[in-house]
């Protein structure tokens, strides 16, 4: 199969003129530049008054329209009204404007033909120009004209100015490029929108023990346990041991809540009275608003729940029967953990739950989503075809979404985007899509899916802080035929420190909230719970208005990523080995040292090798120090660029089409026959989990690599000056003093460790790896 050439995916450094052309060195100077400015032709229809009739019975349906050349907006009508109100704002591309004159009309909406009422007319050379932050324009009121200038009844009320995309009545304003688009549900869905992530917590369910419960059949002991519902989440406990009417459990059930909480938590003790039979013996809803909530490890008090139970009676009819039966439990809603919904290796937020906890932002980091070029078709319309490309972004709880650009194939955006900042060690995730819902994609059983176009994760611990960004970045999708270019989208990226001091503790500091560590959740919990998590979300934001759709967030959030590949796996084991690389080429320099293949060198290892025998006390600061050579050594070739997608690294270049139909195969397998199905899952299933131990072996190793690598700046540096510093202190330190300190803290008692990982240690897992770079 032909490959395009790898050049192609590569990531390309480019100047845009960002910001007006405000630049002094390499930092922009105005609010809004870290996009190109586009000049736009503002025009706001606010109401009119005193319309004539125009029906035979003197009513009016007003409506207005804004003409420009081959461009046309209009206002929603109003039924018999001649003084109505729109205030709706529309923008003209002042780059797609091919008239002199803008014409503003109001007419009557009619069954047949829409009647002409008046106009107001503006020659564009008078129009006046808006620089934001300038206060808005006041809107005047204009005289209506018929078609020979002459002044005729009605009086519209209008603002004309000329401004950019930084104006605040940018995001709400029809715009020309979707002069195609009619519908106030498609005009909404192609408009740049902000969307929030739920609050996601965890509750925790600690089932203690029942009393007095009453099962249907007193001649058997009872085989009782515990089902709880919380949505689509359902988990139950063991059946107890104690096979009486006061069993006891004392097992917890872990569930993701997200606020606002609109179910209840569903208990229902059960008895198991016969293989795929269950009676019922009591049962309870809690509404989640109730619970406490635990922002530590410290207990919290357990309460008991009247259990009820329900019969039928007089056919469909239920009625409850409230008895003594009672259930022990420990309920509270987890604020100390950060609730996963991303993948671990692309987390853009770290935080715990309760805000109490949250520690002060460490700086900003702001992201200019410019252009993008040669998209790839993505359907046909009209027997063409074309795509109507949007992007979006996610970084933290906040969403971004652009406008959808109609029918374009190098789309201009230039929209500007601000996080907040709480840890280096995250990643913002942009991702291009092809809007599928603006000509009847929503009608019932349309069945539209917004096609992915292809996504780009930039780690900001790679980026050096207040520097400006401007890279082309190449968008590849894996197809079940191989690995495409769809086209590249230009960004710029700057990452503001408001504290250094503060920026390099967090270094030192757990990569995840304490709770983590304190009581750690087990790996099958956290992937079950990353699932329900990702399911709350897209189904949360699905619900916004416009909706960001479940297929969108799904991609955004690497739903499905876990899924056995053959290609992942080979690339797993190409990164341990490119980790293991170094080693083998340490074993055969040394080989070739034994071997006199270099005499020179050879007689220097000897001879440093003696002074190291006969002065041990320099073992260490000379290995410290060789460190830090290497580290300042390799400052002149640090990475300038932030990593991105690498097709050799992942494997996709030379993937085998029988390994891609794998990868692309349903689960469980379409393939037949019924057996082969079985073991093939289960084949998939077990290595899928080695594919993940492998990656993070690899994941590891790659971390010691960046040390010296100076792909993440700051982390480097703080190894450096390590390294120097622990060089001179070894030197002036007796060798003894620090065998016997290093033996003493291995050994230390119990009472002297913590659970909290170590300092050195959250420095090592902060390390960012070629993770970021795995397609």
């Amino acid at each position: 199969m032909q490959r395009p050439p790898q050049e192609d995916f590569s990531l390309k450094e480019t100047k845009p003129h960002l910001g007006g052309g405000k630049v002094t060195g390499d930092k922009l100077t105005s609010t809004y530049d870290l996009v190109e400015q586009m000049q736009y032709l503002y025009v706001r229809v606010v109401k009119a008054k005193d319309l004539p009739g125009k029906d035979l019975t003197g009513s009016l349906d007003p409506y207005v329209e804004v003409r420009l050349g081959n461009y046309r907006g209009t206002t929603r009508h109003f039924e018999k009204k001649s003084n109505p109100e729109w205030s709706q704002v529309f923008a003209f591309s002042k780059e797609r404007i091919q008239a002199s004159v803008l014409e503003v009309n109001v007419k009557d909406k009619d069954v047949v033909k829409d009647d002409f009422v008046g106009r107001v007319m503006f020659d564009l050379n008078e129009i006046p120009k808006r620089v934001p932050p300038d206060s808005p324009l006041a809107p005047q009121w204009y005289r209506l004209e018929d078609r020979n200038g002459n002044k005729v009844r009605g009086e519209l009320m209008l603002a004309v100015w000329m401004g950019t995309q930084a104006d605040e009545a940018f995001p709400e304003s029809w715009h020309s490029d979707a002069a195609t688009v009619s519908g106030a549900d498609a005009l909404a869905n192609i408009r740049s929108k902000v969307y929030i992530s739920p609050k996601l917590w965890y509750l925790r369910v600690n089932v203690i023990e029942a009393q007095d419960l009453i099962p249907g059949d007193r001649s058997r002991f009872p085989e009782v346990y515990v089902k709880a519902i919380l949505g689509n989440q359902a988990l139950r406990t063991r059946v107890s041991m104690s096979k009486t009417i006061n069993p006891m459990w004392n097992e917890d059930l872990m569930f993701v809540a997200a606020e606002p909480f609109e179910e209840p938590l569903i208990l229902s003790v059960e008895d198991r009275v016969a293989p795929n039979k269950d009676e019922v013996l009591g049962r309870c809803a809690i509404p989640l608003q109730y619970i406490d909530r635990r922002f530590d490890h410290r207990p919290i008090n357990s309460k008991w729940y009247n259990l009820e139970k329900h019969i039928m009676v007089e056919g469909e009819k239920k009625k409850e029967i409230k008895f003594a039966s009672r259930i022990h439990m420990r309920l509270y809603l987890e604020g100390g953990y950060h609730v996963l919904d991303e993948s671990t290796h692309y987390s853009s937020d770290l935080r715990p739950t309760a805000k109490q906890l949250w520690k002060s932002s460490i700086g900003v980091l702001e992201l200019g989503i410019l252009n993008a070029t040669g998209l790839s078709p993505m359907k046909t319309k009209d027997g063409r075809a074309t795509t109507d490309a949007y992007c979006v972004a996610k970084y933290g709880q906040k969403w971004v979404r652009t406008r959808t650009i109609i029918d374009s194939f190098a789309p201009k955006w230039n929209e500007q985007y601000t996080w907040e900042v709480f840890d280096p060690c995250t990643v913002i995730t942009i991702g291009v899509f092809d809007n599928c819902h603006l000509h009847g994609g929503d009608k019932p059983g349309g069945g539209a899916r917004d096609s992915r176009i292809g996504k780009v994760r930039i780690r900001l611990s790679t980026l050096e802080t207040d520097r400006v960004y401007t890279h082309s970045y190449p968008l590849l999708v894996l197809h079940p035929t191989g690995v495409k270019k769809m086209g590249e989208i230009h960004l710029a990226v700057r990452f503001t420190c408001s504290s250094l001091m503060n920026m390099m503790h967090m270094y030192s500091q757990p990569l995840l909230p304490k709770m983590h560590y304190i009581h750690p959740l087990t790996v099958t919990q956290l992937d079950s719970l990353r699932h329900q998590a990702t399911q709350i979300v897209s189904m949360r934001l699905s619900r916004a208005e416009p909706p960001l759709r479940k297929e969108i967030v799904e991609y955004m959030l690497d739903v499905g990523s876990h899924m056995w590949s053959m290609r992942r796996s080979k690339a797993n084991f190409f990164r341990i080995m490119g980790v293991l690389g170094g080693l083998i080429a340490i074993g055969r320099w040394f080989d070739q040292i034994c071997n006199w293949k270099n005499p020179i060198t050879t007689v220097l290892i000897h001879i440093l090798f003696l002074i190291l025998v006969l002065y041990p006390e320099l073992i260490l600061p000379t290995i410290f120090l060789y460190l830090f050579l290497i580290g300042v050594w390799y400052y002149r070739w640090r990475p300038r660029n932030p990593p991105h997608m690498d097709t050799r690294l992942s494997c996709a270049d030379n993937a085998h089409p029988d390994e891609l139909d794998e990868e692309f195969d349903t689960f469980p397998t379409s393939r037949p026959p019924d057996i082969v199905r079985m073991r093939y899952d289960r084949l998939r299933s077990i290595a899928g989990r080695i594919q993940t131990v492998v990656g993070d072996l690899a994941t590891q190793g790659e971390r010691l690599q960046s040390l010296l690598s100076w792909r993440d700046p700051r982390a480097t540096a703080l190894f450096v000056i390590f390294c120097l510093i622990a060089a001179i202190v070894l030197y002036v330190t007796p060798f003894q003093v620090v065998a016997l300190l290093t033996g003493f803290y291995v050994l230390r008692h119990p009472r002297f460790r913590h659970k909290l990982p170590s300092a050195p240690l959250n420095f090592f897992r902060r390390l960012p790896a070629r993770t970021d770079c795995m397609l």
